[in-house]
C-alpha cells in the first residue's frame, strides 16, 4: 500500500526525505493492520507533506481514526543550548514558516477528511488539546524542547502497542532531538517494547 501511494502522489515539499517518509508510513501501516486503539498525531506538521500521506492511509484502510496535527505555523523557535551543533548557523528562528489555511486547503484538494489542527507552540498546549488515546505519533519538532514538550503531551495518552516515530534522531545538525528522545527512553524503560534508529528516525514501540 505504502509504495503505491508514494508512486501515485508526489510530496508537496522537499522537507521530507523519501527514505524516511517510506519508513514512517510503513510503521503507520503496521499500526493500522494491527488495529491498535487510538487516534493519530503529528507534532510539527509544517505544510502537511507527511500529514497528507497519513490521511491517505487512514482513508485507504477505511479506518475511523482521527488525524490530529499540531504546529505553531510561525516557523522554528529559538534554539536552546541543547541544540547547539557547532556545524554552522543552519535552522534559524522563523525558518520553515507555514500556513494552517494552506495545509487545510491541501487536504481539501486531496479529497481527504479534514484533520483536527491545533495552531500553537507545543509548550502552550495541554492534555485537553490531545486525543484521549494515541495509537501512532510522529514527532517532528526539530529541537530539544519541542521534542521534550511533545513527549510530555503524548506520554500519558499512548495506548498499548502504540508506535512513536521521532525525526532527526542522529542528525548532527539537530542534536537536541536525540537528547530529548534518550531522556524519555531512560525515564520510560518499562513502557518500551522495542527501539531502533533507522535513517535518522527513532522508532519506539510501546509495551
Amino acid at each position: 500500500m505504502v509504495d503505491g501511494l508514494l508512486k501515485k502522489y508526489r510530496p508537496i515539499s522537499d522537507q521530507v526525505d523519501m527514505v524516511e517518509l517510506r519508513l514512517i508510513l510503513r510503521e503507520f501501516e503496521e499500526a493500522l493492520r494491527a488495529n491498535i486503539s487510538g487516534d493519530v498525531c503529528e507534532l510539527g506538521c509544517y505544510n502537511g507533506t507527511t500529514s497528507l500521506y497519513l490521511g491517505r492511509l487512514i482513508k485507504a484502510y477505511k479506518s475511523d481514526k482521527r488525524l490530529w496535527l499540531y504546529d505553531s505555523f510561525e516557523g522554528l523557535p529559538e534554539k536552546s543550548s541543547e541544540d547547539e551543533a557547532g556545524l554552522g548557523q543552519e535552522f534559524q528562528a522563523g525558518e520553515l514558516k507555514a500556513s494552517k489555511k494552506v495545509l487545510l486547503d491541501e487536504f481539501g484538494r486531496a479529497g481527504l477528511p479534514r484533520p483536527i489542527v491545533k495552531k500553537s507552540w507545543f509548550n502552550n498546549l495541554t492534555l485537553n488539546d490531545m486525543p484521549s488515546e494515541i495509537s501512532f505519533a510522529f514527532l517532528d519538532g526539530d529541537y530539544y524542547k519541542s521534542i521534550k514538550d511533545s513527549f510530555n503531551l503524548i506520554s500519558s495518552r499512548l495506548s498499548s502497542r502504540a508506535t512513536v516515530v521521532v525525526d532527526d534522531y542522529g542528525n548532527d545538525h539537530l542534536p537536541g532531538a536525540q537528547k530529548a528522545v534518550d531522556e524519555w527512553r531512560c525515564n520510560n524503560k518499562n513502557r518500551i517494547a522495542s527501539f531502533r534508529e533507522e535513517a535518522s528516525l527513532a522508532i519506539l514501540h510501546m509495551v
